[in-house]
């Protein structure tokens, strides 16, 4: 789970602990990354709200050699970033530290459904994007993702309060973004084809 001030310090669940138990869960994040990893093209790239920094590591691995970024909004998160020697920033989805068109492609994994005002930040997304420069949209599918932690055993993950403020839908984000000047190019939920049964939903569009 992002670190989130929002939540109580006593019983924070954080994403490095999670990651570092192994098992099916950390298999499942690295298929996760893999797939919005695979989708990324150019050579500036922006991880927004890059939380404990672990798709941004991966992403410095891969690319070694792209102009690569994390942007993140909480102080803890920054410093957590900051002890792996990632190359992160403080600054704020709705205002983000970045020049017009300066960006090939922006990464929101797992962000849009903490946000109150969303199509603020395609807005915003699009404004530092390059022509035809492409975001990457991942959001879970909440219910599944409970009624899962609950059948593995992991009831603490399965009630603790993430700060979601919606649940997406893979029509509702196209539309979304349709709405704010992006061309949907690429739609794909997983682990299967069905969003109902799915853990996560990818979604790839370019700026118009």
């Amino acid at each position: 789970m992002p670190v989130d001030t929002a939540l109580p310090k006593e019983g924070m669940i954080y994403q490095r602990e999670q990651y570092a138990k192994g098992g099916p869960g950390a298999r499942y994040w690295d298929y996760r990354d893999k797939v919005a990893l695979d989708l990324v093209t150019g050579n500036d790239i922006v991880d927004v709200g890059c939380g404990e920094g672990i798709t941004l590591e991966k992403l410095v691995r891969l690319f070694p050699d792209r102009n690569i970024r994390g942007i993140d909004s909480e102080p803890e998160n920054i410093e957590i970033c900051s002890k792996y020697d990632l190359p992160v920033f403080p600054g704020d989805v709705y205002a983000l530290p970045l020049d017009d068109s300066s960006m090939d492609c922006v990464m929101l994994m797992e962000v849009i459904e903490h946000l109150n005002k969303p199509e603020q930040a395609l807005v915003e997304i699009r404004r530092v994007l390059k022509p035809g420069g492409r975001v990457i949209i991942v959001f879970p599918n909440d219910a599944m993702f409970k009624l899962v932690r609950i059948l593995t055993g992991m009831i603490r993950e399965a009630f603790y309060e993430s700060g979601h403020v919606r649940q997406w839908t893979p029509k509702a984000i196209r539309t979304a973004l349709a709405s704010n000047g992006f061309t949907p190019c690429l739609q794909k939920n997983l682990p299967c084809g069905l969003w109902l049964l799915s853990l996560h939903h990818v979604v790839v569009a370019e700026k118009q």
